[in-house]
């Protein structure tokens, strides 16, 4: 798939984004969607034809595999880059909204259609409290669907039409489990940057909505 659209995003709302969001930007594109594009995929690109099964029986390893992997660990990642990415669009929109309104009022509404304060602020929050929320959702499903973060050599199965217990052989199981902690490590990080962004915000504001409010009642 191309990446042109996500990248394009990313460094669209780069523009509006604070300290934190710029750093959050640089880790997504750099550390995870560089990643992806440069090596990962190339790991998981062949892995149902490099997983093996000590048996002959028509379906045995095709089922096998479906067992073990119900969903590719390359094509959830893919969707988890999508997925904490889009929230974004929310920012650029709102702020092609303030611009589009200054266009159709032909006057300046606005100091800057792409500062952080007002209706923008709370599209920023959502956006931030969305992003957090998709990556914790992926983290619990990359566990529950891969029994933890680990990637076994050896796997037993005995799901029909299999025979009996057989065992089954993933290829390169510490590369892709190398990987996959990467993975994990970077999705923890991008949580801890939202998380931090977010209480910047929400305190950096409460701070100037204090101080306007003190100021105004000692007028």
């Amino acid at each position: 798939m191309s990446w042109v659209f996500l990248r394009d995003l990313l460094s669209g709302v780069n523009k509006y984004s604070t300290g934190i969001g710029r750093i959050w930007v640089a880790v997504v594109f750099i550390f995870r969607l560089l990643v992806y594009i440069v090596a990962a995929e190339n790991i998981w690109k062949y892995e149902h034809d490099e997983f093996e099964c000590n048996v002959k029986q028509p379906g045995c390893e095709n089922v096998c595999f479906d067992h073990f992997f119900p969903i590719s660990h390359i094509r959830l990642w893919a969707l988890q880059l999508i997925m904490v990415s889009t929230p974004s669009l929310l920012v650029i929109f709102h702020v092609a909204y303030r611009e589009n309104r200054e266009k159709h009022h032909n006057q300046k509404l606005y100091k800057s259609p792409g500062k952080i304060d007002g209706g923008l602020l709370c599209t920023y929050l959502i956006s931030l409290t969305l992003k957090t929320g998709f990556e914790v959702v992926f983290l619990v499903l990359f566990y529950k669907l891969y029994n933890g973060f680990k990637v076994p050599p050896l796997v037993k199965c005995d799901v029909r039409p299999c025979p009996n217990t057989v065992d089954c052989y993933i290829s390169k199981p510490t590369e892709k489990m190398i990987f996959l902690w990467f993975l994990v490590a970077t999705s923890c990080l991008c949580i801890v940057l939202n998380l931090s962004e977010l209480s910047y915000l929400i305190f950096k504001y409460s701070i100037q909505c204090y101080l306007k409010r003190y100021i105004q009642k000692h007028e």
